[in-house]
């Protein structure tokens, strides 16, 4: 039976508390959406504890506007742009081929949530493919780099929504069932779990830990595809209490990311799944919010993704 973790930081925590005396000198670390919502906040903390950071985004403008930023607050010079789209498996291939040398933190943060449906060029949906096949081929294309850092971690933002649906492996795309935007996100952030699952398996050998993360509910352009009548019964919802959450600042929403990337009180540990800066309870019956679904922990799973994952990208 494992040891759950916990920390002295909670749901209220800040990621420039987390790092609060850390001394990241020496890191180096990537952040994928570095340029918007708890990306930025995630960068900053990083920054601010002294880690190099490169923020992995579509637009480079965005990214050279947050790198700024960042600079002017932290006063760390060594924040850096590159350009990464996780839906093109070319430029994927590109960002991980132009990296040189040790790679100590990934933060698998980029995300879009209940799109309409959509498909790459190649047919995958939308969801999936941004959430997880690319950040599963960023990660596995820069395996070397982390390895090369020696105990490197990598965060993999994942969503209380997964408890809406397992990976759904007889129609991951929605080739046969009817397109449903929730679900597909889903099943999405489902995988980012059974990643850190598996890669903290196959990679315990080379001292990467993998682990995945609940940030929260925060008001950031994650909501861009949701209509306003969806957003605002999301947010009475938060407000009556029947969401179970409270609504979070995008600095206390990075405050998870940060802690899965650096806290010294998780070294070693891998194929976990954290919310409010804590390990998570089991889900319980009846509560759609809290907690982690035992089939996103399901090491069966895990492998089967991991595989689907290669043979999709082969």
């Amino acid at each position: 039976m494992t040891t759950r973790i916990t920390t002295p930081f909670s749901a209220a925590s800040t990621a420039a508390e987390v790092v609060d005396g850390l001394d990241l000198s020496g890191r180096r670390a990537i952040v994928t959406g570095g340029a918007s919502g708890i990306g930025i906040e995630t960068a900053r903390a990083l920054a601010s504890a002294g880690a190099e950071v490169t923020l992995a985004v579509r637009q480079l403008d965005a990214g050279e506007r947050t790198a700024e930023d960042i600079i002017e607050t932290t006063g760390n010079k060594q924040v850096l742009v590159a350009r990464l789209d996780l839906t093109d498996q070319a430029s994927v291939a590109a960002f991980a081929e132009g990296w040189d040398g040790p790679l100590h933190i990934l933060v698998n943060n980029a995300g879009v949530m209940a799109t309409p449906e959509m498909r790459t060029p190649e047919g995958w949906e939308m969801q999936f493919a941004t959430n997880h096949l690319g950040h599963f081929a960023l990660a596995t294309g820069l395996r070397h780099a982390l390895a090369a850092a020696g105990g490197a971690r990598v965060a993999s933002v994942s969503s209380s929504v997964h408890l809406r649906s397992p990976v759904v492996f007889d129609d991951i795309h929605f080739r046969e069932r009817a397109y449903e935007p929730w679900s597909a996100y889903a099943q999405s952030k489902t995988a980012n779990v059974l990643f850190a699952v598996e890669a903290s398996r196959r990679w315990a050998d080379d001292g990467i830990t993998v682990n995945a993360l609940m940030p929260g509910v925060i008001h950031t352009n994650l909501l861009r595809h949701i209509s306003e009548e969806e957003q605002e019964r999301l947010r009475a919802a938060v407000a009556v209490g029947d969401a179970g959450l409270p609504v979070k600042t995008v600095e206390q929403g990075a405050a998870t990311s940060v802690l899965v990337a650096t806290s010294p009180l998780l070294a070693g540990v891998g194929g976990r799944y954290f919310e409010d800066c804590n390990e998570a309870e089991p889900n319980q019956p009846g509560n759609s919010r809290q907690g982690i679904a035992a089939y996103a922990l399901d090491p069966e799973a895990a492998e089967r993704l991991w595989q689907v994952s290669l043979d999709t990208l082969a």
